[in-house]
């Protein structure tokens, strides 16, 4: 067995679509009206379906689990999300461990948490 992909729920999946691109390059896979797969194995969900599904409300900025990406060259990563995105809503701003590997957090547009970091 072997993980297939990850499934975020999103508001408006175009928007959602064109941020994951603009800022990690993913193309679209596959479009299947309201769920869309894209390249390394992320799915966007629109929530309105997903609420369907589960019968239960979707929480953003619930803070449990996060999309965990890795650039080396963080610094240019940064210009281009403040180019792009200006008003995204930082967890924390650009930082280093004391391991020594640079992070930096915050939300997409729909409240999913992602972290980019440099290769550890």
């Amino acid at each position: 067995m072997r993980l297939k992909n990850v499934l975020i729920v999103v508001k408006d999946i175009e928007r959602s679509r064109q941020f994951y691109h603009d800022l990690f390059g993913l193309g679209l896979v596959l479009d299947n009206d309201g769920n869309m797969i894209l390249t390394e194995g992320l799915v966007l969900q629109e929530e309105k379906y997903w609420k369907e599904f589960l019968g239960r409300d979707i929480i953003p900025e619930n803070n449990s689990c996060e999309l965990y990406f890795e650039e080396r060259d963080i610094e240019g990563f940064v210009e281009r999300l403040e180019k792009y995105y200006p008003d995204v809503k930082y967890v924390n701003q650009l930082m280093t461990h004391s391991w020594g590997q640079k992070v930096i957090r915050f939300y997409d547009p729909d409240g999913n948490l992602i972290e980019v970091g440099t290769p550890v």
